[in-house]
């Protein structure tokens, strides 16, 4: 057998295992994590049933939102219904479906102002150094001094009383907590040997902060963020119970804790719903921002 033949069969045997070896695509990959972590699968299946609900609550709603009947006020749990009624004869289920696209609007308003702020104030402070750091780092240490609620509650008197101005402020309040998150992680990114690299090619800043720093230091940022959403949830629901939220007779489900709050000695079931509501949400906002901690976490060994 000649030098050629021998060749040709070594290729042809080493070939299927060359293949064997290639790693799985992407989304492969995302839902074999997914199905591993059954906890983020559930807060997933979770989550997505709430967007459906508030995306489809006008045709699954077994009632309008604000229909009243008083003739069945602060009704138990029944066949008609399933999760009763508040004070004036309104659905409780009803409302817990139309509140949940006003929790989820919230939530992604303020999370989402935060972003827009917050990260590219760290970047550009963390990147440039010297005494523009030093000034950005304590007004930012300035601004978390105060409560973040008491912030929000302050913003949300001088712009007034709303839903998209109370989740502006609760944005505005979450922007240093992110700032000083990506400052961090700039000032860590920037002195990596890749950077030095890219830079001595003659890299310009703007190349290397969104090809090279913003890539590498963003990951701690998606950990916080999902975790910021369940707290601006919260905030919501506070700033609602406060009547600075949405407004009546708009559904919200701190609104209707605060309508069960007055009638809990006499229809204590009624806090139930959007009390769940609420807390589920809040830790399947946080269920997934530990699964993708531990996913993103370079330290972690995985089979």
């Amino acid at each position: 057998m000649t030098d050629a033949n021998m060749t040709a069969i070594t290729e042809s045997r080493a070939e299927p295992a060359t293949r064997s070896t290639l790693p799985p695509p992407n989304r492969f990959r995302f839902w074999a994590w997914l199905w591993s972590d059954k906890r983020a699968l559930i807060s997933l299946l979770y989550l997505s049933l709430l967007v459906l609900a508030a995306i489809f609550a006008p045709l699954v709603a077994p009632y309008p939102p604000n229909e009243q009947n008083l003739m069945d006020l602060l009704m138990p749990p029944s066949a008609e219904h399933w999760l009763g009624t508040d004070d004036l004869g309104r659905d409780t289920l009803s409302r817990l479906m139309y509140g949940s696209y006003n929790a989820l609007y919230a939530a992604s308003l303020a999370v989402g102002i935060g972003v827009a702020t917050g990260v590219p104030l760290g970047v550009f402070i963390g990147f440039v150094g010297g005494w523009i750091d030093e000034l950005g780092s304590r007004i930012i240490d300035g601004v978390l001094a105060f409560p973040p609620i008491v912030l929000a509650v302050a913003v949300t008197g001088a712009l007034g009383i709303g839903l998209t101005n109370a989740m502006i402020a609760v944005g505005f309040a979450f922007a240093p907590v992110l700032a000083r998150t990506m400052r961090a992680q700039t000032l860590v990114v920037k002195n990596a040997l890749y950077v030095e690299a890219a830079t001595g090619f003659g890299a310009s800043r703007l190349h290397l902060i969104l090809r090279h720093i913003l890539p590498n230091a963003i990951q701690p940022v998606i950990v916080e963020i999902t975790l910021m959403l369940a707290v601006a949830l919260l905030a919501e629901a506070g700033l609602s119970f406060l009547s600075l939220g949405v407004q009546p007779p708009e559904s919200s489900w701190g609104g209707m804790l605060a309508r069960a709050y007055h009638y809990v000695e006499v229809a204590p079931a009624q806090m139930y719903a959007p009390g769940f509501a609420i807390l589920f949400t809040a830790l399947a906002f946080n269920t997934l921002g530990e699964s993708i901690r531990v996913l993103l976490d370079p330290t972690i060994k995985r089979r």
